[in-house]
């Protein structure tokens, strides 16, 4: 039987489930999961091999249109993916109303490249609005699959999966076989980090952080990770570190408990706030924090 492997990129609107979809299909938790929007920032690779298959699976930030240059940095990573996929899954729930995003509803239908569109969260609908919206999604891009899925659940994972593999060119592997993801372990603990901080705190304030690695050791014992959280002003910093370090402490505890469990060692973590009013707007640091080219 010949080889089968390619690109399947992920898109969709903010809180549909793209990231618990992706960690759910390539079986580990490689994208933070959050009911916030924004939460995924950049686009994570997940790659799952078999015999005779290679799918690598593209999560990436919710579609949104951009306020300031890292939000169109993300749409750029969206609109690359679009460019480049070999097969789409569209991602969009029983919640949203399909047509939130017209504009990417009729560049689906104009793709040459197979469509798969899930409709997540099915769980937690009925079976007559479940029905109701495939057949809208199915009118207005004929050419796609549509299938109903609960990514929370795992119900119809194996169907997405035999959607996916049957429309994956036949091909060499991308990557070694036993490659799982293309990014590091201080990428992952960035983005354990920036989960707490999507977690812990309200308002203004997760959207305003950007965490930076600034020293990985690994040990025989432990790893030694030394991490800079970045806000853009002195009042975020305050309520970042909270009153005498606790709210801090608390984030940097959820942190290093996932961390263990994720690099499976002990980890040492040391948590440090700075002040760059212009993170989210400067060609500079978004380069340096893996934005821009």
């Amino acid at each position: 039987m010949a080889h089968k492997s390619g690109f399947v990129n992920i898109i969709g609107n903010p809180n549909v489930g793209k990231s618990t979809l992706m960690n759910r299909v390539v079986g580990e938790k490689l994208c933070i999961v959050t009911a916030k929007a924004q939460t995924t920032r950049h686009r994570i690779m997940g790659i799952v091999n078999g015999e005779d298959f290679q799918i690598v699976y593209s999560d990436t930030p919710g579609i949104l249109k951009p306020v300031y240059r890292l939000q169109q940095n993300m749409m750029n990573f969206v609109d690359t993916a679009i460019g480049d996929a070999d097969v789409i899954l569209y991602v969009t729930d029983t919640v949203e109303k399909p047509d939130k995003n017209t504009e990417y509803v009729e560049k689906l239908s104009k793709l040459q490249c197979p469509v798969i569109i899930v409709i997540n969260k099915i769980d937690i609908s009925s079976q007559e609005k479940v029905q109701e919206l495939m057949a809208w999604w199915q009118e207005r891009v004929p050419a796609a699959t549509v299938i109903p899925a609960s990514a929370q659940e795992g119900f119809n994972m194996e169907a997405i999966m035999d959607a996916v593999i049957e429309r994956l060119p036949e091909s060499p592997a991308w990557y070694d076989k036993d490659t799982f993801t293309d990014r590091n372990l201080r990428f992952f603990a960035s983005e354990i980090i920036r989960e707490k901080i999507l977690l812990n705190y309200k308002d203004e304030i997760p959207y305003c952080c950007q965490v930076e690695i600034e020293s990985f050791k690994e040990g025989e014992e432990r790893y030694d990770i030394g991490a800079i959280i970045y806000v853009m002003r002195d009042s975020q910093k305050g309520i970042l570190i909270g009153k005498g370090g606790a709210a801090l402490k608390k984030t940097g505890t959820a942190a290093r408990i996932e961390m263990e469990d994720f690099f499976q060692k002990k980890v040492f973590l040391q948590l440090l706030v700075k002040v760059d009013p212009d993170w989210r707007e400067s060609r500079k640091e978004l380069r340096k924090f893996g934005y821009e080219d």
